[in-house]
């Protein structure tokens, strides 16, 4: 996602987190370009405890090995990516405009079927 500072970013990351981080063999996963400390920030802020978030802004490689960088803005595309314990990609979603939300419910329903 582009910035954990954003409004769809920050619900997107509070909405899977809600919804998946009970589920049996579940993890959820966040990665943005912002900084470690911004990202610890906002989970305190947002009383989201137990959110494991991810920052690419070192050396873009999540970007460029998943085709979401966005090099003129330096930022991520805004995506969602469902693995199996295999660590198969079973369903993904790259959201067309980063300023729109992603399919939450085909993205959760897809997990809760793993």
């Amino acid at each position: 996602m582009p910035s954990i500072d954003t409004g769809i970013c920050s619900t997107q990351t509070r909405r899977f987190n809600e919804e998946l981080a009970g589920l049996d063999n579940t993890v959820v996963l966040t990665v943005s370009k912002d900084l470690p400390f911004a990202q610890k920030r906002w989970c305190g802020a947002e009383g989201i405890e137990n959110a494991i978030m991810l920052s690419d802004y070192f050396d873009h490689s999540f970007g460029r090995d998943y085709a979401l960088l966005i090099n003129e803005w330096h930022l991520l595309a805004r995506a969602v990516f469902v693995l199996d314990t295999d660590n198969t990609i079973r369903y993904v979603e790259y959201v067309d405009n980063i300023n729109s939300e992603p399919n939450f419910e085909a993205a959760i329903a897809a997990a809760k079927v793993l």
